[in-house]
This record gives C-alpha cells, sequence and structure tokens, in this order.
C-alpha cells in the first residue's frame, strides 16, 4: 500500500510527461521542471492541455499507477491504467450481492450511516468551535434531524426509501452549511448545493474536491480487486464508479467538506481566484486550484485513530483499510460492512 496515496496532480497548460528510467519526467516549453520517482506514486492526474507519452502510459501501467484526465476545471474525462490483478472470486461475490436486493439495502444502510453520522459531526464540531458566530438553534435542530434519519436507517426498509433518507438528510445539512462558513461570507454564500455546473465558488470547491475522493477511493477499491463500477447504493450505469461513489459517501463529510470550510475560514482562498462563465457556471484559476490540490495533499497526511481497528493511520491510508474491510465482509471474514465513522 502507498503511504500516502501519493498522486501527480498536473495543471500546468502544455506539459508534456514522459519516462525516463524508473522516473516521470514532466516537461514544460521543453524544458524539465520535474523529476518524480515511479514508486513514490498511487496515482497521475492531469488537468487540461497536458499529453502523456504513450512509453509512460505503458510504464504506469506495468507499475499499477492510474493515469486520469480531467478538464482544466476538474471535469472527469478519461482514466488510463493496466490489468486490474482483481480476486476473480471476490468479484464475482461483489456481482452475486449487488444482483440482490436485500443485499444491495443492506449494504446502503451502513454506507449511509457513515454519511450522515459524519455530517451531523461535521454541524457538531461547527458548533463547538463558532458557536458564538453561528445560528446555534438551526444548526443544532439539524443535529437533532440527523440523529433521526440515521434512527430511521435501522427500520430495514427497502433500497428506494433508504434513499429518500439520503436525500432528506441532505437537505437538512446543507441547508445549514451557510452558518458553518465564519469567514468571508459575502465572498463565499452557500444557497443550495448544485452542480453541473457549480453556480457558485462553494459549490465549485465541494464538486472539485469530490472528484479527487473519487479517483482515490477508485484506486483503493481496485487495489484489492474490487469492481469500482458495481455498486449498491449507486446502481450500475455505464461509465459511473458506482462502488466508488458509494465508499465515497461516508468520506465526504469528513474529507471534502471539512477542507472546503477550513480553506475558507483559514482565508486561504481569495474572492478573485473565481470567475463565472457565460453559463453561469463558476471556475477556479489556476492559482486556486493549485491551493486547494496542496491543501487535500496535506490533509491526507494527517493521523487519526481509526474507529473500528483502533490503529493511528493517515487519512490517505483510510480509503485502503476501508476498501480492505468490505472485502473482507464479501469474503465472510466479518458480519458485516463496518463504515468509517469519525469521532
Amino acid at each position: 500500500m502507498k503511504k500516502h496515496l501519493n498522486t501527480l496532480f498536473v495543471t500546468t497548460q502544455g506539459a508534456y510527461l514522459s519516462k525516463e528510467g524508473e522516473t516521470v519526467l514532466v516537461k514544460v516549453e521543453k524544458k524539465i521542471r520535474l523529476r518524480v520517482p515511479i514508486h513514490t506514486l498511487d496515482g497521475i492526474v492531469c488537468f487540461g492541455n497536458v499529453l502523456c507519452s504513450p512509453f509512460l502510459m505503458g510504464f504506469c501501467a506495468e507499475r499499477d499507477v492510474a493515469i486520469s484526465f480531467l478538464s482544466e476545471q476538474g471535469r472527469f474525462l478519461a482514466r488510463v491504467q493496466g490489468p486490474v490483478s482483481g480476486n476473480v472470486f471476490l468479484r464475482r461475490e461483489q456481482y452475486r450481492r449487488a444482483d440482490d436486493m436485500d443485499e444491495s439495502a443492506r449494504m446502503s444502510r451502513w454506507v449511509l450511516t457513515g454519511k450522515l453520522a459524519n455530517c451531523r459531526t461535521v454541524l457538531k464540531r461547527g458548533l463547538r468551535d463558532h458557536g458564538d458566530k453561528i445560528n446555534h438553534a438551526e444548526v443544532q435542530g439539524s443535529v437533532v434531524r440527523l440523529s433521526h434519519s440515521l434512527e430511521n436507517l435501522n427500520s430495514g426498509l427497502p433500497l428506494n426509501s433508504l434513499r429518500g433518507i439520503e436525500g432528506e438528510a441532505a437537505r437538512v445539512y446543507f441547508s445549514v452549511f451557510n452558518h458553518l462558513i465564519v469567514n468571508q461570507k459575502d465572498a463565499f454564500v452557500f444557497k443550495e448545493r448544485n452542480r453541473r455546473p457549480p453556480l457558485d465558488r462553494v459549490n465549485c470547491l465541494l464538486s472539485f474536491i469530490y472528484t479527487l475522493l473519487v479517483h482515490d477511493v477508485r484506486s483503493a477499491l481496485e487495489s484489492v480487486g474490487l469492481d469500482p463500477a458495481v455498486g449498491f447504493l449507486h446502481r450500475d450505469r455505464p461509465g459511473r464508479p458506482g462502488l466508488a461513489l458509494d465508499m465515497m459517501e461516508e468520506f465526504r463529510p469528513f474529507v471534502a467538506d471539512r477542507l472546503v470550510l477550513s480553506l475558507i475560514n483559514l482565508n486561504k482562498l481569495r474572492e478573485g481566484g473565481f470567475t463565472e462563465s457565460e453559463s453561469g457556471a463558476v471556475l477556479m484559476d489556476d492559482e486556486t486550484r493549485k491551493t486547494v490540490l496542496v491543501a487535500y495533499q496535506k490533509r491526507k497526511q494527517d493521523e487519526i485513530l481509526h474507529p473500528f481497528i483502533e490503529e493511528k493511520l493517515t487519512i490517505g491510508m483510510l480509503f485502503f483499510i476501508q476498501a480492505l474491510l468490505l472485502a473482507r465482509y464479501f469474503r465472510d471474514d466479518l458480519d458485516g460492512y463496518p463504515p468509517f465513522i469519525w469521532k
């Protein structure tokens, strides 16, 4: 396992990536800007007009380093990777369980338990850290409603009903998300969750970091032999990594939402670092994007105590540990899948 899910992010337009011995070479205008040993990398993410040599692609495929291509604004385009050496019996078990709607509902309940519990903790942390600056009554009311939603998840409901609970819980959570922004409130205003395209700076940040999160969770699932395309809460759809989206749900509040709030509240971002297109989409400039990428990488190096295995590890390792726990559940080594619940 890679210790921190180290990822090379290439944002400079016109950059060219090639192979040199055991290293990845990054050139801009025919000048070498960076050399990175392949053994230190888990993945490469290219934004916009970034080119890769065929030899580098083959080299990365041999070394199990995935290359993802995104638009300059962070929209996923494509992914290049070598043959997946997953356990065929593990994947067959995953497919059998995904075809069973009762099992899909059971898996979805565990995933949503992690998501809703972590959303509630984000709000409770906001009350603890900024109780004198935010509307305490409204945020506390949302905490109570999320607790009720968590209780409803334990009632053995079918998948569609669980989706309904998730939708209502998301509405409750995001209805008070703006209260958690305590600095630069005029520049960073959040009214509701929107995407494709994001219509304000906060949604732009959330969507961008969610994209990075999917990349890392998908890599973790593939590393233990699971198929990231076949999910339980997110059903099969061409081109959609359903299982990666499932597992990402428990990490959204803890990793992405908290990072967005920190970047804004600590004044790490500036109002002028965003532009609005003719369609109304809000986009980051290159400097802002680099600031977010550096903060995301640093965030993955922070250490926490895992609540289930009771060991200290980096946040970047969380994705691998959860993927391993899911694989153990599919092999019947565990009675259930223990979602990551932040405390």
